[in-house]
């Protein structure tokens, strides 16, 4: 696509300005996980593996690559901005080796009933970002499906943040904090806040005639995955799950 292409899509859709919202998602990511993680640097008690760290570092390195990719556009620094978005076929697996190592190192027993829910609720989130980056990649040339899918790689990512971040503000109330509906109400908390986000995308650029049907079909896969999580639906992935948690991976 000509740089005058991309000049005239940005200037009707305002992709440029999606990293400015972004630093919006790093304050959540660094609020949701402050008393559990950052917080214990300043104190003393972080204690965390390997896995840990490794997980923290590629998620908040996307993040950053969030908030920059938008600024070169908006910079008119076209190749910089390329260059960056190569460095992501390096920063996303490392990103997904991070995810499967951090949920492998905290999975439930093997012999749990429930398993395979136990996990697909832990990958849930990150299904979806998989999903919306092999879009984003898929139509790397096309501006107006590639910028889209790239933001919904963010909010998908804000889910987390947000469970912790209602975890740790509630966690205060001591009766509610320790009802066992509690987690779930936080859970269901951050997923609303996601489909209320894209809902207000979809309704936002309802005029839009190209790539309008990025934020639609990554809604409708999300609401399908929500609910297959939230009602515990087993989908056949028990001996999957068991093969997962018995390999020695960490």
């Amino acid at each position: 696509m000509k740089t005058t292409d991309i000049k005239k899509s940005i200037d009707k859709l305002r992709f440029d300005i999606s990293g400015y919202y972004f630093i919006g998602l790093l304050v959540f990511v660094i609020l949701g996980f402050w008393p559990s993680y950052f917080a214990k640097f300043f104190n003393g008690t972080a204690d965390f593996s390997f896995y840990f760290h490794f997980h923290a570092a590629m998620m908040i390195l996307w993040v950053c690559m969030l908030i920059i990719q938008p600024i070169l556009i908006r910079k008119k620094k076209f190749g910089l901005h390329r260059f960056n978005g190569r460095l992501s076929y390096f920063l996303f697996p490392m990103m997904l080796v991070s995810i499967i190592l951090i949920v492998h190192q905290r999975h439930a027993p093997i012999d749990e009933p429930d398993l395979d829910i136990t996990l697909f609720n832990q990958f849930r989130p990150f299904i979806m970002f998989l999903i919306a980056y092999v879009i984003a990649i898929r139509y790397r040339h096309n501006i107006n499906i590639h910028a889209r899918a790239m933001i919904a790689t963010g909010i998908l990512i804000l889910e987390p943040a947000l469970t912790r971040l209602v975890l740790n503000l509630f966690g205060v109330i001591k009766s509610f904090a320790t009802s066992p509906y509690f987690f779930y109400f936080a859970t269901i908390f951050s997923s609303s806040i996601i489909f209320l986000l894209i809902t207000g995308l979809i309704i936002r650029e309802r005029k839009q005639n190209r790539g309008r049907w990025v934020f639609p079909f990554i809604l409708s896969l999300y609401f399908i995955t929500y609910l297959i999580g939230i009602f515990r639906i087993h989908i056949g992935l028990q001996s999957f799950a068991k093969w997962f948690t018995s390999l020695p991976l960490t």
